[in-house]
C-alpha cells in the first residue's frame, strides 16, 4: 500500500493533481516509478485530447551564445499560460538546447534528451500539468563569423522577437535594425526576396487601379512602375525608411547601415500566432469544458 507522504512525493515529482497521484499509486500498488509512468501515460492521453484546440498565443525567445544564436516560438491557447513560469522555463530550456545543437527540424529537436527525458516527453508532461494545448511551432538556429554581430530585440514580453546578423557594424546598429523590423513588419529583406506570387498579385491590383483611373497607356505603364517601387519601399526591410531620423533627416535602413559601415546578412522576425487561426473566446464553453474535465 501507500501513505499520504507517498502521494505528496509523487505530486512533487510530477506536478500532477493530488487525486491523480492517489489513483496512480492505487493502480500500481504503491510502486513510485510505475506510478510516474502511469501518470505519464495519462498525460499522453490528455495531451492527445487537446490536439484539436487552437494555440495561437505564446512566446518567442532569443538566445545568443558566442557565434551561435537561436530564435524559437512556442504557442499556448491563452495569454495567461504564456506568462506561467513553468511555460516560460520550458521555452528558455528549449531555446538554450537548440543553440547548443545542430538540429534542423522541430521533430529532431523534440528527440533531444535533456536531464534523462526527451524534449517531447517534457512537452507532454507540461501539457498534462497545465491543461492547455502547447505547441512547439518553429525555430531557427543561426551561426555568424567573427566579423559579424547579432542584434536582437524582444517586444511586448516576447510577443515579437527579431534577430539580425550584420557584417561590419556594432551590436547597437544590429539591434537598431532588429527594433525597426519588429515595429515595421517587413515582408522580406530586399526586392529580390519578394515572393513571386505576392509580386504578381500586387502588379495585377495596381494595373486594375490604373485602368480604372482611365490613364493613357504610356502614362499607365509609368504609374505601375512607380507604385511597385512604392510597394518595395513599404515592404522590403532594406528600402523602408529607418524609424529613427538621423540628424533630422529620414534615410532608408540600407543607408543607415552603410553610414555605419554595416551590411545586413539576414534577419528573422517571429510574431506570436502570425498566420494561425485565432482562438474565439466562449466563456460558457470554457466553463463546461472544465466541468467535464476536458
Amino acid at each position: 500500500m501507500f501513505s499520504a507522504s507517498d502521494v505528496k512525493e509523487l505530486r512533487e515529482k510530477t506536478g500532477a493533481g493530488m487525486m491523480d497521484c492517489k489513483k496512480a499509486l492505487q493502480e500500481t500498488n504503491g510502486n513510485m516509478d510505475a506510478a510516474i509512468d502511469w501518470l505519464r501515460e495519462k498525460g499522453i492521453s490528455k495531451a492527445a485530447k487537446k490536439e484539436s484546440r487552437i494555440a495561437a498565443e505564446g512566446l518567442t525567445k532569443i538566445v545568443i551564445d558566442g557565434n551561435n544564436a537561436a530564435i524559437v516560438e512556442v504557442n499556448s491557447e491563452t495569454d495567461f499560460v504564456a506568462k506561467n513560469k513553468e511555460f516560460t522555463d520550458f521555452v528558455d530550456m528549449l531555446a538554450n538546447t537548440i543553440v547548443k545543437n545542430d538540429k534542423t527540424t522541430v521533430e529532431e529537436v523534440l528527440e533531444i534528451r535533456v536531464d534523462g527525458e526527451t524534449i517531447n516527453e517534457k512537452l507532454i508532461a507540461l501539457i498534462a500539468k497545465i491543461g492547455e494545448k502547447i505547441s512547439f511551432r518553429r525555430f531557427e538556429k543561426l551561426t555568424k563569423n567573427d566579423d559579424e554581430v547579432f542584434g536582437s530585440y524582444s517586444h511586448m514580453g516576447g510577443r515579437i522577437g527579431v534577430i539580425t546578423k550584420v557584417k561590419g557594424a556594432n551590436e547597437e546598429v544590429a539591434k537598431d535594425i532588429a527594433m525597426h523590423a519588429a515595429a515595421m513588419r517587413p515582408l522580406c529583406m530586399g526586392r529580390n526576396d519578394v515572393d513571386k506570387a505576392t509580386l504578381e498579385h500586387e502588379q495585377k491590383v495596381i494595373k486594375e487601379q490604373v485602368i480604372n483611373e482611365g490613364k493613357p497607356a504610356e502614362i499607365a505603364e509609368k504609374m505601375v512602375i512607380g507604385r511597385i517601387n512604392k510597394f518595395y519601399k513599404e515592404n522590403c526591410l532594406l528600402e523602408q525608411e529607418f524609424i529613427k531620423p538621423i540628424d533630422g533627416k529620414t534615410v532608408s535602413v540600407e543607408t543607415y547601415l552603410k553610414n555605419n559601415g554595416g551590411e545586413l546578412i539576414s534577419y528573422t522576425r517571429y510574431e506570436v500566432g502570425e498566420g494561425l487561426e485565432k482562438r474565439e473566446e466562449n466563456f460558457a464553453e470554457e466553463v463546461m469544458n472544465q466541468i467535464n474535465g476536458e
